[in-house]
């Protein structure tokens, strides 16, 4: 509706009697510090959730319906680099982002009866969008949008999703990219999916109707290995080198048929009435994160890598960082660095 506000109706003989669900009378702008409302640890809370943000990383939020995943989202939104250019993508215009936020260069787009979600996005790649935002993930071409945008259409993406746990929601993604048809491998598609997710933000809301972030969980992808050998040659006999060719074959099966393709871990949790910081953010994340941000954030960021992870985790991606930007000033291609 024109003031906000989401309104449902059904009748008999869908329904057993006429009923209306209005949501969402006004729009407010909404921060963190509301929603968090002064809870033990909210703090550590709020300020990782603002680095992932200003880290520029592609951070689902999940939850049920009512959990308070598009005030979040809307919380989040304030702490972008104003330099940023904000585009959205929602079927049906409830995020009210301009309104919010008057001064920011915001855009959202819809899809209608004549113009398609991907040729909406097809759009959106020509309007020099830095930020993608889809309001909400509830169907196979959104998702696919999703994953596209994430791709090459913006430096970040922000969106909802209904998923309950993290691998629900990789198992969901990958599956919407099946039945569109932009892949007919389950692995390949899910390759793509763990690829561009970052991070995921649960929230829950409790039968006495408190909502809270369950957890923050760093999707990892696993990086495939060469493990295949060429023992067979240094075999002096036919039957040693069948028994190391068949070794290798072995090996090659298991990896098709069971490959993993990414690992999770929870970076924050909610444990008993109190919001925790636990895992370390991996150091790839870190570094990329360090690399988007403004000197104060960065200074802020090292301060709370050194607080919860420690001194060295802190020493070790600011070599890394440091090692890059030295060799790209002489002009040289950098080196891999494992770390």
């Amino acid at each position: 509706m024109k003031d906000g506000s989401r309104v449902v109706v059904v009748r008999p003989s869908f329904s057993e009697t006429w009923a209306f669900f209005v949501r969402k009378f006004d729009v407010k702008r909404s921060t963190l510090e509301q929603w968090f409302k002064g809870e033990p640890g909210c703090e550590d809370s709020i300020e990782l959730l603002k680095f992932l943000v200003k880290g520029a990383r592609i951070i689902s939020i999940t939850g049920e319906q009512g959990c308070g995943k598009t005030t979040m989202l809307m919380g989040m939104i304030e702490n972008i680099y104003e330099t940023m250019n904000i585009r959205v993508q929602e079927t049906a215009f409830e995020l009210h982002l301009r309104r919010i936020y008057p001064t920011r260069n915001i855009l959202t787009f819809r899809e209608t009866e004549t113009i398609s979600g991907q040729e909406g996005l097809d759009v959106q790649k020509k309007t020099d969008g830095s930020v993608n935002i889809i309001g909400e993930v509830a169907t196979d071409p959104v998702a696919a949008w999703m994953i596209q945008a994430a791709q090459v259409a913006s430096k970040f993406t922000l969106f909802t999703h209904h998923a309950k746990t993290f691998p629900n929601l990789v198992t969901a993604l990958r599956n919407s990219m099946l039945r569109i048809g932009q892949f007919n491998n389950e692995k390949t598609a899910e390759e793509q999916v763990v690829q561009v997710l970052n991070f995921d933000i649960h929230l829950t809301k409790d039968f006495r109707g408190k909502r809270y972030v369950e957890r923050i969980t760093e999707c990892i992808p696993i990086e495939e290995k060469n493990e295949y050998t060429f023992d067979h040659r240094n075999e002096k006999t036919l039957e040693g080198k069948f028994d190391k060719f068949f070794d290798n074959a072995t090996r090659y099966f298991e990896k098709v048929t069971d490959k993993q393709l990414y690992t999770y871990r929870n970076i924050l949790e909610y444990v008993d009435g109190e919001y925790v910081v636990t895992n370390p953010i991996t150091q790839e994340n870190i570094k990329e994160m360090r690399i988007n941000m403004n000197d104060d954030d960065l200074e802020n960021f090292d301060k709370f890598i050194e607080k919860h992870w420690g001194n060295s985790l802190k020493q070790t991606v600011s070599v890394s960082a440091d090692a890059q930007e030295t060799t790209k000033k002489r002009g040289r291609k950098p080196k891999a660095t494992n770390v």
